[in-house]
């Protein structure tokens, strides 16, 4: 069985929601339909002509990319521009085009955390925090009997985290009471009968992003037929999700040794830096695309180093100044994202039974040449 557009689309949002992206920025589906059988996705970094004719030629029915085709407004659609004919081909054998931008640079496992991993930072926190998870206090009351299958059944579902602590809850013993009105099937009493039942008030705290789920999941093992619950919303913060990651190297390490660990993680044939080749480096940013506006971050967070892409001559310059060393692979380094995005979605369809198959662009989009 092949999954639908949509369900392909779920499963990445899974991954990336689209609520992470920063105001404005151009994600979601950009061309084509999503209410078709996907046999075969293609993950890229960019959509440009080559890949759209690799996407062909694969009989490829869905692209995820990183970098939105339609960035700007369209004011005409001649099939005779260089975009024009992406777009046509693309159009032509029904390929539809869906791109996850800052949502899967913010996102846990998104780029930012490929590319931390793969120089193997350690204890990583956001360089620039974009979102806060807000939170919210559960409270429901469970006859005794089902008092651990109610409870397990949020914490497992992601109610109770607290920092680095988890299956965080709060439980109090006390009498309930209800009278079963006609027509009810009640699992303890009689209908008609003012019922005390000794009862556990459940507290615990939920992202909001996961509220439906802890709390469906809650109904589902809760014997009542109207289980009681609450839900306030809290001022305290939960989780900071944000572009960048900041982390401790493994080691302490030169400039030039880690450049060479950057061209090697990031498969770039050179790299430029910012910087005494022998600057000894112990805590690492690192941001995926432009990172010139994150220098200032950079520094705050007390990194000796940033590794990022398209850094123009005065941030440099103001970098150095400020002691911060750079290493710039390019922005196509974030072609890290395609090989990490088909994993997931590959497994992701395996544990959903789905047969359809996800491949990465081996079209180089790189546009510079090094000589």
């Amino acid at each position: 069985m092949f999954a639908k557009g949509q369900t392909v689309i779920q499963l990445m949002e899974k991954l990336a929601p689209r609520h992470y992206a920063v105001p404005d920025d151009r994600i979601g589906l950009q061309l084509g339909t999503l209410n078709k059988e996907i046999r075969k996705v293609m993950v890229t970094l960019d959509v440009v002509e080559e890949v759209v004719d690799e996407a062909i030629s694969e009989q490829v029915d869905l692209i995820i990319a990183h970098h939105a085709i339609i960035f700007r407004p369209l004011k005409h659609l001649q099939t005779d521009t260089p975009a024009g004919r992406v777009y046509a081909k693309l159009i032509k054998h029904d390929i539809a085009v869906y791109i996850a931008h800052t949502n899967l640079d913010v996102a846990d496992g998104g780029i930012n955390d490929m590319m931390a991993d793969a120089l193997k930072l350690e204890n990583t926190k956001p360089l620039d925090t974009v979102f806060t998870e807000k939170l919210k206090k559960l409270v429901v009351f469970v006859p005794q009997d089902h008092h651990e299958r109610v409870l397990m059944a949020m914490l497992d579902n992601g109610a109770g985290a607290i920092g680095d602590y988890s299956h965080c809850s709060f439980n109090l013993s006390g009498v309930g009471t209800f009278k079963p009105g006609e027509g009810t099937n009640p699992y303890i009493g009689a209908t008609g009968k003012f019922e005390e039942v000794l009862e556990i008030r459940i507290e615990t705290i939920v992202p909001e992003s996961l509220q439906g789920k802890v709390i469906q999941a809650m109904l589902k093992a809760h014997p009542y037929e109207e289980p009681a619950y609450d839900l306030y919303p809290l001022d305290l913060s939960g989780r900071k999700l944000g572009l960048g990651r900041v982390g401790r190297l493994p080691q302490s390490i030169s400039l030039a040794e880690l450049a060479e660990q950057v061209k090697k993680a990031f498969d770039v044939p050179a790299v430029r830096i910012v910087g005494e080749p022998g600057t000894m480096l112990n805590k690492a940013a690192v941001l995926g695309g432009s990172g010139s506006r994150y220098i200032g971050s950079a520094l705050f967070a007390g990194a000796d180093v940033l590794i990022t892409g398209d850094v123009d001559y005065h941030s440099a310059q103001d970098a150095l100044a400020a002691g911060l060393c750079i290493i710039d692979p390019g922005h196509n380094s974030e072609k890290i994202m395609k090989a990490g995005v088909a994993a997931y979605l590959t497994k992701a369809l395996a544990d959903g039974r789905y047969d359809t198959e996800v491949t990465t662009s081996q079209i180089n989009t790189e546009v510079f040449r090094f000589l």
